[in-house]
């Protein structure tokens, strides 16, 4: 019989990739994997501060990673968006989030768990969290997908409909926020931005419309979460980094055998 907290790890993966695998995808076409870092990134300067000003660290992180993806979304709209300004900024929160930590009295040991996520210790209480942001961020994915759609692949295409494409990049924003503030128990800090790009990467050449890659991410991303934390057991081995190991596999996988499966 498997142990308590192999189950609820199991869950808390599967909830994660639920919620990660579809959003990656429009970081994807989008061209936003900098975005997700810096946004990601944002995470552990969330954490210090919720737990300073001792209020959950949920809601620290939520309200942080949207700050950081306005804040980003809003020099993007200023043209000032590029590899260096996103790099910047996501480097310069990661770095103000370590400083903050060490005013924060015994996080230092602790501080492993935030960075690359402690998925063998969530309880209860997370699993609620997590798969209630997982519902929250896939219900507003299927509310807005047509729209977002429309929005990713022409802007003018959009305002021509009557869509306001600034609108749907803000809704794009609420849901990588929310998105972040669940993984991060699971996946930590430093790995989140991977578990949003890379399921959704290794689907891309095996789909033929957008509805498909992202039900082909949530799979690639469920089977890297439970096979990573299956090997992460046998091989005791790192559990976040693990299971992104082998969502990396999976994308080399998918890469070789596309050109097969388009002849």
């Amino acid at each position: 019989m498997l142990d308590d907290f192999l189950i609820r790890a199991a869950i808390a993966g599967l909830g994660t990739a639920l919620a990660a695998a579809p959003l990656g995808c429009f970081v994807v076409w989008r061209r936003m994997a900098y975005f997700g870092d810096a946004t990601s990134h944002a995470a552990l300067l969330g954490v210090a501060l919720a737990l300073l000003l001792q209020v959950p660290v949920f809601g620290g992180v939520l309200a942080v990673a949207l700050g950081m993806a306005l804040l980003v979304s809003a020099l993007s709209s200023r043209q000032l968006g590029s590899d260096a300004m996103l790099g910047v900024l996501a480097h310069s929160a990661l770095a103000l989030g370590l400083v903050a930590v060490s005013f924060v009295p015994n996080l230092r040991s602790d501080l492993t768990g935030y960075l690359f996520g402690d998925i063998l210790a969530v309880t209860t209480r997370d699993l609620m969290i997590i798969w209630a942001g997982a519902a929250g961020v896939l219900a507003l994915l299927a509310w807005r997908w047509s729209a977002l759609l429309t929005a990713t692949l022409s802007p003018d295409l959009a305002q021509s409909a009557g869509i306001d494409p600034r609108r749907e990049s803000l809704f794009l924003t609420l849901a990588l926020a929310l998105t972040v503030a669940v993984a991060l128990k699971v996946i930590g800090a430093l790995l989140i931005g991977a578990m949003l790009v890379i399921p959704a990467a290794a689907a891309r050449p095996l789909a033929r419309t957008p509805e498909a890659m992202a039900c082909i991410a949530v799979l690639i991303g469920s089977g890297a979460a439970i096979g990573g934390l299956s090997l992460s057991v046998a091989l005791d081995t790192p559990t976040g980094p693990t299971i992104i190991a082998l969502a990396a596999a999976l994308f080399a996988a998918t890469r070789g055998i596309a050109p097969a499966t388009m002849r």
